[in-house]
């Protein structure tokens, strides 16, 4: 029988061996970030019962071929859940993860700023933050600065990240 284009239903996807062990990659891969996620995070995703004891055991495998086989086992529970809303919740997760990193180097930054003696790094802080106490945050900063002149731990430095953290994240609220 000889078989023209015409015959072809656009509806008709076929995939392909490849494509199919791609996408037992993906969910292979996915396994093994919830893995690696603590119990916190993990509640925070919507994952059954049998998929939630598979994570569980993985985690106390120290071997690592029986490790691979126990997330290539992971894949496939998968390959029957709603695999798409859990990579949803993962990613959700991770962005949240990763504004909080962000947040931090922005913190981080503003500390550095501030203790080298950056008067227009103060003056912008004070501007994206009207709340601020000008007062305590030159206090901080004074202190902070003696600190590391004289190679001193620094405390003080410490507290004017948790002074710039909590303003930024008042002024968030």
């Amino acid at each position: 029988m000889v078989y023209s284009y015409d015959d072809i239903n656009p509806d008709d996807y076929i995939r392909s061996k490849s494509q199919a062990k791609r996408e037992m990659t993906a969910l292979q891969e996915l396994g093994e970030k919830l893995v690696e996620l603590n119990d916190n995070q993990l509640a925070q995703i919507p994952i059954e019962p049998k998929l939630m004891e598979a994570i569980h055991e993985t985690r106390k495998m120290v071997h690592r071929e029986a490790r691979r086989r126990h997330l290539q086992y992971i894949g496939k529970l998968m390959r029957t859940t709603d695999h798409a809303a859990i990579q949803e919740a993962y990613d959700l997760l991770q962005s949240k993860s990763d504004r909080y990193i962000h947040r931090q180097h922005q913190v981080e930054r503003y500390r550095d700023l501030l203790i080298g003696g950056d008067n227009q790094a103060l003056q912008e802080f004070i501007q994206l933050h009207p709340g601020v106490d000008v007062q305590h945050l030159r206090q901080l900063i004074r202190v902070a600065q003696k600190e590391a002149a004289e190679n001193k731990p620094p405390a003080s430095a410490r507290k004017l990240f948790r002074y710039i953290r909590e303003q930024m994240e008042a002024h968030d609220h």
